[in-house]
């Protein structure tokens, strides 16, 4: 019998960034995937805040759930 052994590694050489807050004075910014970015050390709690969340989607369906969709421009 033949025993062997398979070792991999890998890696990102260029990571994506995880977040991005956007924000509209391109001064201050980072420039991400197309959009206008606050400095992700500069971020805070509050700006992760999205007030459409609190309303209930419609669970009425198939599989009984809701998706909400939200991306950066609908955050303030």
């Amino acid at each position: 019998m033949e025993l062997s052994s398979f070792l991999a590694s890998v890696f990102d050489p260029s990571p994506l960034q995880d977040i991005c807050v956007g924000i509209n004075d391109p001064k201050n910014a980072v420039f991400v995937n197309g959009k206008f970015c606050k400095d992700p050390s500069l971020t805070v709690a509050e700006d992760f805040f999205y007030q459409g969340l609190k309303n209930p989607g419609d669970t009425q369906n198939l599989v009984g759930s809701n998706v909400t969709f939200v991306t950066v421009e609908q955050f303030p």
